[in-house]
């Protein structure tokens, strides 16, 4: 019997989804990429739209699209199922200028799985707080985490200012403002993110990476000529292509 190469894989997910009966999805079928796929990365309307473009990926290349938190997990085995665990990286320090270049071994990328259960709340507690206009002060954030329709509509703003981008994402994704009641928290849009003091905001920022279930591209870089090491996220630039 004549043996037909695999080009449809399966996957468990870090987070998966909930249905409307509360039953959890943790299995995601995905096919290899084709020239439809690599159209979609030429795309120049997509290309603006980093959100809209990973969108229309998993859409081409799963076999069941879900507003998942499981993203970046479903690109990456994406790029592994068509081109190879192997990537091609570059980083440049920030000190002296030097240029390091690495291979990354995709497969060594640790992921974080969600214990049991559908996506998790991700609760932050603030130092300064948010106070009202009463001088009433919250000092607890509770988030959900991202998903597909949370970066497509944020990608216009974070492509002009990255900080404003965020505190549309977060704003979108905030549950609850300590006892605030949610049609007060709501008509506040991202002024509360945005009067956070920074000390808070990276509070936050700390927290999501700590507690969000999803694959960890942290990289720590050494350069030889000048010593130096630092953390920064694994280099995408050549992620879509074949090495």
């Amino acid at each position: 019997m004549e043996h037909r190469p695999a080009r449809e894989f399966d996957f468990e997910l870090p987070v998966g989804y909930m249905d409307d009966d509360g039953r959890v999805h943790r299995l995601a079928t995905l096919r290899k990429m084709t020239g439809h796929e690599e159209a979609l990365l030429a795309d120049r309307k997509l290309r603006h739209n980093g959100g809209m473009l990973v969108t229309e990926l998993l859409a081409s290349c799963l076999r069941q699209l879900v507003s998942s938190a499981d993203r970046n997990y479903l690109l990456l085995q994406l790029r592994k199922i068509t081109f190879g665990n192997e990537l091609e990286t570059t980083y440049v320090c920030p000190v002296c200028g030097e240029t390091s270049h690495a291979l990354q071994d995709l497969d060594e990328l640790p992921v974080r799985n969600v214990n049991g259960g559908g996506p998790p709340k991700i609760a932050v507690e603030l130092e300064d707080g948010w106070e009202d206009k009463d001088g009433e002060i919250y000092t607890t954030m509770v988030f959900r985490l991202p998903i597909g329709t949370d970066e497509e509509k944020i990608a216009s703003i974070i492509r002009d200012n990255p900080s404003r981008g965020m505190n549309a994402l977060l704003a979108r994704c905030m549950l609850a403002l300590g006892d605030m009641p949610s049609h007060r928290r709501e008509a506040l849009g991202t002024k509360v993110i945005g009067d956070l003091t920074m000390g808070d905001r990276a509070r936050i920022e700390k927290t999501f990476r700590r507690e969000m279930p999803d694959v960890d591209l942290t990289q720590e870089i050494e350069y030889a000529h000048c010593g130096h090491s630092f953390q920064t996220s694994l280099d995408l630039t050549s992620f879509f292509s074949l090495q």
